[in-house]
């Protein structure tokens, strides 16, 4: 005997039911999650996990993360209250169509990530292969300048010559070197120190150098973070008889590229590791949203302690004068001055040259002639009162 039709129908409508009532909690639950993360990540949050930016000035920053934490309070909104029914019903009346979504939302990730992994991906400092100056790749250090050659790039309007001589030291010009036996004042670092846009007479190395009476060499590689920098000073700076002084650069706004691992790497022990490879899709959402973790910013801290400590005690062992020069645009925030105090005591010999934010490129975050004249006399009288005081 068959059971009546009324029976037949209530199983199937209790199981949708039910399912619609999963549904719209889970859906609650997410927005709910969302508007309370929202609100966690204040700004104190976002500045131990979203490191100060060179290329963004931190007034943007700030308004990019406060707009973000808006839309993602309001989407968990609309989830909550408004979405949760309209999409509980949806899933209850096409549960098989949902599910054929997700199913291949799934696959096409899974098969981006299968046609990234055919592409090379450079590293995040090194990401344009024919920019000027032009690099090529290093088996220790990750890249270097392409020695012995001369490029020319327009910045903010000026044509300008980058002479690199065959040490891969940028030089006056063609056919000019370096020469290892004078006293020279040897500069180490990345794009600042190299001096982007400028001429070479412009340029922090050449400026403070000429002040000071001495020849310059001018070590500082494009996108070089400080491990790589001393590295690089660490294989250098014995090819010089006579150095009188080594001056390395550190930026709070560049802290991030010593978090990287896409490229040859020292570790807090000054060990040096090869380059790490990331999921592509995952180093892809790393450029888009450049989260650090607690761990990864500690061990960074470590890290540049012990490189810029290690580039101070080499240059005392070759009789040079250390120093570590740290520019600053505009008036230091509280979040970048936490962040250089943890990594930079009263022990470290430093110079921070605070000069006018607006003193930048056109359409560019490097410094100008003027910041770069700033930063060079600084370091010019710093260097002599060194000497006068010995």
């Amino acid at each position: 005997m068959d059971p009546p039709a009324d029976r037949v129908d209530s199983a199937p409508r209790a199981s949708r039911w039910t399912n619609r009532r999963i549904v719209e909690v889970a859906t609650a639950a997410v927005g709910g999650a969302l508007i309370v993360g929202a609100v966690a990540a204040n700004q104190r949050w976002l500045d131990g996990h979203f490191l100060p930016s060179f290329f963004l000035p931190r007034g943007w920053y700030v308004r990019i993360e406060t707009a973000v934490r808006l839309g993602i309070a309001v989407a968990g909104a609309l989830l909550a209250v408004v979405a949760r029914s309209r999409l509980a019903g949806l899933v209850s009346r096409a549960a098989q169509l949902v599910v054929r979504i997700a199913v291949a939302a799934a696959l096409a990730l899974i098969a981006s990530e299968l046609v990234l992994q055919r592409v090379h991906l450079r590293p995040t400092g090194w990401l344009v292969a024919e920019e000027e100056p032009r690099r090529q790749p290093d088996a220790r250090l990750g890249w270097v300048l392409a020695p012995g050659r001369v490029g020319r790039s327009v910045v903010g309007g000026r044509a300008i010559d980058y002479a690199i001589d065959p040490s891969g030291y940028r030089v006056r010009g063609a056919g000019a070197l370096v020469d290892p036996e004078r006293p020279t004042i040897v500069f180490a670092g990345e794009s600042v120190m190299f001096g982007e846009g400028l001429a070479w007479e412009e340029t922090i190395p050449a400026q403070a150098a000429a002040m000071v009476g001495v020849q310059s060499a001018n070590l500082a590689v494009h996108g070089y973070s400080n491990d790589q920098a001393y590295s690089r000073l660490v294989q250098e700076l014995p090819r010089f008889r006579r150095p009188t002084a080594v001056v390395a650069l550190f930026m709070t706004a560049l802290f991030g590229r010593n978090l990287d691992d896409d490229r040859p790497y020292l570790d807090a022990d000054l060990l040096w590791h090869a380059a790490e490879e990331s999921p592509r899709l995952a180093s892809l959402a790393a450029l888009l949203v450049p989260y650090r973790t607690t761990r990864t910013v500690e061990l960074g801290v470590r890290t540049t302690r012990a490189v810029l400590r290690a580039t101070v005690e080499l240059a005392r062992a070759r009789g040079a004068v250390p120093l570590i020069v740290i520019p600053q645009f505009g008036p230091e925030d509280e979040a970048e001055r936490l962040l250089r105090r943890r990594i930079i005591d009263d022990t470290f010999p430093t110079l921070l040259v605070t000069v006018d934010a607006g003193w930048r490129l056109p359409w560019d975050r490097h410094p100008n002639a003027r910041a770069a004249h700033e930063i060079a006399a600084a370091i010019a009288a710093h260097l002599r009162n060194g000497e006068a005081q010995r």
